[in-house]
């Protein structure tokens, strides 16, 4: 059998996995996002990778409703000013697999340009008026050995809000020595030093703790157990502007929740929007999941990043909004943060922005 066969032979068999998924997954019927009692300006945004340098955009652009954001391995607001290229050399170091473009240094973000931007857009009417940066606490969490979004990134991060007005005593910098390009959590994942699939490390570190501690204050620890809330499937069709396909948008047709238990009662609650990094989302389908075992990525983020145990003793709903692949121009289902929806990718007329600002409008609207 020729090479070029074998390969047809096995992109087929992809092709049925992946619908094969995709069946399975809308076979659960998801349901609507429900309205609970939620203070909107109790919101929280945190992420990693492409969901770092997306929680930035959601916590600039809506800044009047947003109290706090974590940013794990993420760089400044429109840090890509629209450009891949600038994305993936001066913002990250992905454009090759080896580095040997990456032009990241202690001032490639340029962030008294991005901080002009940021007010220009307010001045537009495109973005909420940066002055509410000042009343935000911000975590910023990068590893030491993380080579795709290197450490110069999270202290350019720091700068621009600084530059911003935000004090200094409402800025995290943590950095972890043994850290890759991950989520850190206490005992899931690859080891903390490897940046690959499923982009989650055995740490020893509680990131989501860390995250959800320094916007909200001390946290009650969680009993043992498994928690008491539910996660929720649910329909993100209903936020995408009608006159959009779908698939152009990169958002996909279903999201996630979880819902405390107390939430679902009728507390009063806060909630925290937790946004996953690229090859995280879960349709995203590996090049060759046949060769490494691998189906697709599932609900891997949603369950383990940690964000659940502490959510549920401390009335926190937790919304996971959704990414999806599309290929030749997002094959790895990154949130936008260099545009490849259209150039309103960070303000507040952005497709995926306005789709996560109306899910939370959605679970805030039960506010008594």
């Amino acid at each position: 059998m020729s090479h070029s066969v074998r390969h047809l032979i096995r992109l087929f068999l992809l092709l049925a996995c992946y619908s094969a998924t995709l069946a399975a997954a809308q076979a659960g019927k998801p349901e609507p996002l429900p309205p609970l009692n939620i203070d909107i300006r109790e919101t929280s945004v945190s992420g990693l990778s492409s969901g770092a340098f997306m929680s930035v955009q959601f916590q600039v652009a809506y800044s009047s409703i947003v109290k706090g954001a974590g940013i794990i391995a993420g760089g400044p607001y429109y840090c890509s000013q629209g450009g891949a290229l600038r994305a993936t050399t001066q913002c990250s170091c992905t454009l090759d697999p080896i580095h040997y473009l990456c032009g990241v240094s202690r001032s490639s973000t340029d962030v008294p340009e991005l901080v002009s931007h940021t007010r220009e857009f307010a001045a537009k009417g495109l973005i909420d008026d940066p002055v509410n940066l000042a009343r935000q606490r911000v975590f910023i969490l990068a590893g030491d050995k993380d080579q795709t979004v290197p450490t110069p990134i999270a202290e350019q991060l720091s700068d621009y809000y600084l530059r911003l007005a935000v004090p200094a005593v409402n800025i995290s910098p943590v950095r972890l020595s043994n850290a890759a390009h991950t989520m850190p959590t206490v005992d899931y994942g690859k080891d903390c030093g490897v940046s690959e699939s499923p982009y989650m490390g055995k740490c020893g570190y509680d990131a989501a703790k860390e995250v959800l501690s320094w916007i909200y204050g001390p946290l009650k620890t969680p009993p043992p157990g498994k928690p008491a809330g539910r996660f929720m499937q649910f329909d993100q069709k209903p936020y995408l502007p009608k006159n959009r396909f779908s698939w152009s948008t990169g958002i996909d047709s279903s999201g996630w929740a979880y819902i405390p238990e107390s939430c679902a009662k009728g507390e009063a609650c806060r909630l925290h929007v937790a946004l996953h990094g690229c090859r995280q989302g879960q349709n995203y389908l590996p090049l060759w999941p046949l060769q490494r075992g691998e189906l697709y990525y599932g609900t891997t983020f949603v369950r383990n990043a940690g964000y659940d145990r502490w959510a549920e003793s401390n009335n926190i709903v937790v919304l996971y909004p959704q990414a999806v692949s599309i290929p030749g121009k997002n094959p790895n289902g990154c949130w936008d943060w260099w545009g490849y929806t259209d150039e309103n990718f960070a303000n507040n007329k952005g497709v995926q922005l306005s789709a996560i600002r109306a899910m939370v409008g959605q679970l805030t609207s039960g506010r008594r």
